[in-house]
């Protein structure tokens, strides 16, 4: 218990920064999972207990676009029903990955965002309107169905998948971070359901954590058509390198 003394408060304020980089576009979790292993968690239950964090992060995220008027519902509920059911099969692959791999193969996905963050393929789009037909809806529907499973198997960096997914329909990205919060929300209630019947879930460190990235998702909104937040990805980007390159090299 003494160890919570300096664990917690580390944890709600690095979950504020968190909260505000996943809803303002994705990547809060490629911080504040290596942080619970950093702090003993096994690569398992550092997954189950980040998704507390996320689940109430989401609660006041989806509010705050809610608010104003910001959150294309239809929409967000088209993507949802594929996103639940691959989150199911994510979180149980997730489940049964040994440790050392786990983390191997997080470090990887780390280094794989920071090349798509730096790349930033997203900018060749315009951000226009588009008409959802039959084809578009199916290939969201399959997308999502890919969304799910990533996010259910590990969340790290899934706010850039769902943002790609989107905005090559044309959907700007307001709205594309709202559609993304009210996915994200659904989806970890099944993945979380799943870690927590595994017992896969340290409830002190991921409350406190959840405490911080709530704050961040109340804030998230309001700054979600600030370009200030460009700033921010970049010091996220060096501090993620840095625990990507220790998670490869000192796990």
């Amino acid at each position: 218990m003494d160890a919570y003394f300096w664990q917690l408060p580390l944890l709600v304020v690095v979950g504020v920064v968190a909260g505000i980089l996943n809803t303002l576009a994705g990547g809060g979790s490629l911080l504040t999972l290596p942080l619970l292993i950093f702090m003993g968690l096994s690569g398992s239950v550092a997954n189950g207990t980040n998704r507390i964090a996320i689940f109430c992060q989401n609660i006041f995220a989806i509010r705050g676009f809610s608010k104003r008027g910001m959150l294309p519902l239809q929409l967000a509920l088209l993507c949802t029903p594929s996103a639940l059911l691959g989150s199911w099969v994510g979180a149980n692959l997730a489940i049964n990955l040994d440790d050392q791999v786990f983390k191997r193969v997080l470090a990887m996905i780390m280094i794989g965002v920071l090349i798509f963050t730096a790349i930033d393929p997203m900018k060749r789009f315009r951000q226009e309107d588009v008409q959802f037909g039959l084809w578009r809806k199916t290939l969201i529907v399959i997308s999502f169905f890919g969304v799910g499973i990533y996010g259910g198997f590990v969340q790290a960096g899934v706010g850039f998948i769902v943002i790609t997914a989107l905005l090559i329909h044309g959907l700007d990205l307001v709205r594309i971070n709202a559609i993304k919060v009210f996915v994200i929300f659904a989806y970890t209630f099944i993945a979380l359901g799943v870690f927590i019947y595994h017992g896969q879930v340290d409830y002190y460190l991921g409350f406190a954590l959840a405490a911080g990235n709530s704050i961040g998702g109340m804030i998230g909104p309001k700054l979600a058509v600030d370009k200030g937040h460009d700033w921010i990805k970049k010091v996220v980007s060096i501090t993620v390198l840095v625990f990507a390159l220790k998670l490869l090299f000192f796990p």
